[in-house]
């Protein structure tokens, strides 16, 4: 298949069928298609209503010609723990016989790879979505050593307008807090993050994992196309260390 169109199939949170901005920009070669499922709050009962929606809207986007699903929305996916994230890959999988998975399972491949197992943790949730988040990754192995919110998004939409600065500021904080992190995770698909990941990682010198370019990169993987982006992107999409505050991409 080399030589066709990769098509990957997202499922978003919106109630529209919103590509997100960076789809473009990190893989202009790749070929996206959405379906909203109309997430009403980021709150328990929030994603008990939108939840029932997911495996519909993938079977959706292979109607559309996709050849990977991937569920953007790392809280829908993990507020109900690890086993629960797998069981829905699982669906995805048996419903549309192609291969899935979700920004929750994004982050955890991602923070393998780079191999992060104490990390410290920046959202926009709620104290009670953080928990869960927390809960989750404990049962994915990884230790949580600090965990904070830029601020808290009550609706979709709400973190996309939260400073890169405020971003930046919160993470360096966390991973300060944390002691002796060796990796940074920023949780929350809204946020955005692909021009902060690599501020962070040269300011602290560790890899950084965040929900949006993670989730991307592994679609792309899905779909068979490559997933490598150019140096500067930070450890995790380029395959780089961290590097120094001055050569980070203006």
């Amino acid at each position: 298949m080399s030589s066709s169109v990769h098509i990957a199939g997202l499922v978003v949170p919106e109630a529209v069928d919103t590509i997100p901005a960076e789809a473009a920009a990190m893989y202009p070669q790749l070929s996206f298609r959405a379906h909203g499922i109309g997430l009403k709050s980021l709150s328990t009962a929030g994603y008990d209503e939108a939840i029932e929606r997911v495996v519909p809207a993938a079977q959706s986007l292979k109607g559309q010609g996709a050849q990977a699903i991937m569920v953007i929305g790392t809280s829908l996916t993990f507020y109900r723990g690890a086993a629960f994230n797998r069981t829905l890959t699982e669906s995805l999988s048996a419903a549309t016989g192609l291969p899935a998975s979700t920004m929750s399972g994004a982050l955890v491949d991602g923070l393998e790879e780079v191999g992060a197992r104490r990390v410290a943790v920046v959202t926009a949730y709620s104290a009670d979505v953080n928990a869960m988040l927390a809960a989750f990754l404990r049962e994915c192995g990884f230790d949580v050593l600090a965990l904070r919110s830029v601020s808290v998004a009550k609706h979709v939409g709400e973190a996309a307008k939260m400073a890169e600065s405020d971003i930046l500021h919160a993470s360096v904080g966390a991973f300060e807090q944390a002691g002796n992190a060796d990796g940074v995770l920023i949780v929350c698909g809204g946020l955005r993050t692909l021009d902060v990941a690599p501020l962070v990682e040269a300011r602290c010198h560790v890899p950084v994992v965040s929900s949006m370019p993670a989730a991307l990169r592994k679609a792309a993987q899905l779909a068979g196309a490559s997933a490598m982006l150019p140096a500067g992107y930070g450890r995790l999409l380029s395959g780089a260390p961290a590097i120094s505050i001055g050569e980070v991409r203006s």
